[in-house]
């Protein structure tokens, strides 16, 4: 019975599929300040965006993007997110990719950087410093009072004439008190509880549920290297890298086609799962058959004749047809 109800689940599911290709017509190809989520109420120099605005909307060298009530995702370089928290507003100095500025104007914000590149410049600037993000990794910054922290990576402050390097599990007050500008270590426990750390952790494991969708069908549909790719199912693009696997600074996995092509879920009468047995809420009966390497289908999703991503870096289009319930966490 329970088979059954799961075999009728996927024939419902491809259907939908099928029609919703012409969903990819509402993203444009991503760049740097592309509106990937919103939630609650969120405005782009104080004109109203909705969920409908994700992947349409993308901020200028500028314009700033506030939350009151509400939070919002906007991508960076490929790779690389930033997440605003409620009642908070951030600007995006410059978009191109290897000159990346946000300045955050009040609040805080997340930025999770899953991969990053020598020639990338990303910058974050917050009480009359500027942090330069130098290494993969999680970084939060919060105004009045001005914090930078490290919670995974690297960055390296200017502040006037001075330069603090705050590596991993360590934050810089940039509080006029702090004359000496000293990075500080801090215990990580008191903040992933935080309301922002958490939405910014299971945004991070959604986008790799859209990965693994969006990674299957790239495999024959148009995948031309790493980036940005949009997955109409999540209604978000999500990062593809160049090959192999890279993990989240929450430990998410994001998979390159050929790598989920031969590595990648297999179905065993329900939706794909990665995890471990057990692992996270995972069902045994679903979870991959030889320890923690799962073996992949050759073609989980229909092929669609034709939707191929575009640009070179930023991708859009595409069409994921295999909906992902669960994925592995390293």
């Amino acid at each position: 019975m329970q088979l059954s109800r799961m075999n009728t689940w996927f024939a419902s599911f491809f259907l939908a599929a099928a029609l919703s290709v012409p969903a990819l017509a509402d993203a444009n190809p991503a760049l740097p300040g592309t509106l990937n989520f919103v939630e609650g109420n969120v405005s782009v120099d104080h004109e109203g965006v909705t969920s409908k605005s994700v992947g349409s909307t993308t901020l200028e060298a500028g314009q700033s993007i506030t939350t009151d009530n509400g939070k919002a995702e906007i991508l960076l370089t490929p790779g690389v997110y930033l997440r605003l928290g409620s009642d908070s507003s951030a600007q995006l100095v410059s978009p191109s990719i290897t000159n990346t500025e946000v300045a955050l104007n009040h609040g805080e914000a997340i930025v999770e950087v899953d991969d990053l590149y020598k020639q990338n410049d990303i910058r974050i600037v917050n009480g009359g410093a500027t942090a330069t993000l130098q290494k993969k990794g999680l970084y939060q910054f919060e105004n009045n009072p001005a914090v930078v922290r490290v919670f995974k990576g690297q960055a390296e402050v200017q502040a006037g004439e001075r330069q603090v390097k705050v590596k991993g599990g360590h934050e810089l007050a940039l509080a006029p008190e702090n004359t000496k500008l000293k990075a500080t270590g801090f215990d990580k426990n008191n903040y992933e509880a935080a309301d922002l750390y958490r939405w910014s952790s299971l945004r991070s494991q959604y986008l790799a549920q859209a990965n693994v969708n969006a990674a299957q069908i790239y495999y024959n549909n148009g995948w031309s290297g790493p980036g940005w790719y949009w997955d109409p199912f999540f209604a978000s693009y999500t990062f593809i890298p160049g090959a192999g696997v890279l993990y989240s600074p929450f430990g998410w996995g994001f998979y390159s086609p050929a790598y989920v092509y031969a590595y990648g879920p297999r179905f065993y009468g329900g939706p794909a799962f990665y995890g471990r047995p057990g692992f996270y809420g995972v069902p045994h009966a679903y979870a991959p058959r030889i320890g923690t390497r799962p073996i992949a289908p050759r073609v989980v999703a229909p092929r669609t004749g034709g939707f191929h991503a575009t640009g070179g870096g930023f991708h859009g289009g595409g069409f994921a047809g295999g909906h992902a319930g669960g994925i592995g966490r390293r």
